[in-house]
């Protein structure tokens, strides 16, 4: 990965700095709900703040399309936000305009505000040119906080910083270290863990992975698909039979490359996809026609065990089985308790990402001790299929 500009390029003193983050946090009953963004972004607020940067936070809640939505406002995680760095925290009832004016005009040295909810404005996803000119006149400099939106190519992820002096905030310079370490200029070996339900929603990721890493973990549903073109019979397992041509191309490029490719030998299978629900571990060669591989077995998981062990650097997207309902987690939570282990030993580089791993991770009580998850959804995904993010583009030195 390129190199990339830093808040440390930046002299903030005195200037008001416009820093795209990303606070769109789960609400409840007019209320934050979690925090975890919100948190996440606290350390370059402080920064700034510290440096004497008249600071002004920007982020899009929910999906408003378009249009001013009381349900969406930014002011309950102004609030929040004023909790979490323990201070005041100002509130503009626009993000452009006198209103927006109005309340930056009022800033001293060190002190902090939020605007309403950029996609309260249409032109914000439409990266329009007269929107853009209004974000810049209210501010000197401009910081991307936000990888997690860094993948569209809006008003203020990137159409701003060709109009101002632009620099990665501390998260997404956390972020971009962590996947450059991992993909782009890695400890080898390196292994790539992609579970999930359906291979048609992640191929170009696994396209893009086969070419990169050495070793290649299949699992969740989409591993069905590939056991499927291989010619093994699944039974009612969640698989995607008009996609075993490209399965089995996807397996050649991998061989061709010289990637390893581990997909389950054994599986935990039930006839129904309840909680609790009858069970047994199978080999793979024995699913019957009624059952459904919910999980990977306990031989698969000792196999994943002795190969990632030999591994420097782990890359982890997606579950290993049905994580959300119990017994079929524990294929999950046991390969990502591993890791975890041999990240805390120094034994490994593990960054993960995506909805279902952050949930998958916490549910397996071990988040904390991978060495970096993004909280970011679509743009992981688009770093991981190789694309350029236009959020990221601009920000590079």
């Amino acid at each position: 990965m390129s190199a990339f500009k830093t808040i440390d390029s930046l002299d903030v003193a005195g200037k008001r700095v416009f820093v795209r983050a990303d606070l769109n946090v789960p609400m409840k009953d007019g209320a934050v709900s979690n925090t975890t963004r919100i948190d996440r972004t606290v350390p370059t607020l402080k920064e700034l703040m510290d440096k004497g940067g008249r600071v002004i936070v920007t982020s899009h809640l929910g999906r408003p399309k378009g249009k001013r939505n009381p349900d969406f406002t930014m002011k309950p995680v102004a609030e929040a936000l004023g909790k979490a760095l323990g201070c005041e925290v100002k509130f503009a009832e626009d993000c452009v305009g006198d209103a927006a004016k109005a309340v930056i005009d009022t800033l001293g040295d060190g002190d902090i505000c939020v605007l309403e909810n950029l996609r309260f404005h249409a032109e914000e996803e439409k990266n329009d040119p007269g929107f853009v000119a209004q974000l810049a006149e209210l501010a000197d400099v401009y910081v991307n906080d936000a990888f997690s939106s860094a993948h569209r190519a809006h008003a203020s992820t990137e159409g701003l910083a060709h109009k101002l002096p632009a620099a990665a905030g501390r998260l997404m310079q956390a972020e971009l270290e962590a996947l450059s370490g991992a993909l782009e200029n890695p400890t080898r070996p390196v292994a790539a863990v992609v579970g999930g339900a359906k291979i048609s929603t992640k191929l170009e990721v696994l396209g893009h992975l086969a070419q990169k890493v050495d070793v290649l973990v299949i699992g969740g549903g989409m591993a069905n698909t590939f056991l499927n073109a291989k010619g093994v019979d699944v039974g009612k397992s969640l698989c995607e039979h008009d996609l075993a041509d490209t399965a089995r191309k996807m397996l050649a490029m991998a061989e061709e490359a010289g990637c390893t490719v581990m997909l389950p030998v054994d599986g935990v299978v039930a006839k129904e996809f309840a909680a609790n629900a009858a069970n047994e571990t199978l080999d793979i060669a024995a699913i019957p026609e009624d059952g459904m591989i919910l999980d990977a077995g306990r031989k698969t998981v000792a196999q994943l065990r002795a190969k990632l062990g030999e591994c420097k650097t782990v890359l982890w997207n997606g579950p290993l089985g049905a994580f959300e309902i119990a017994p079929f987690d524990a294929a999950t939570v046991d390969l990502a308790k591993y890791v975890a282990d041999l990240t805390k030993q120094g034994k490994m580089l593990s960054v993960a990402g995506g909805g279902d791993t952050v949930a998958a991770l916490q549910h397996a009580g071990v988040e904390p001790d991978f060495s970096y998850v993004s909280t970011a959804g679509g743009a992981f995904l688009e770093w991981l299929e190789g694309k350029q993010l236009p959020g990221v583009a601009v920000v590079r030195a």
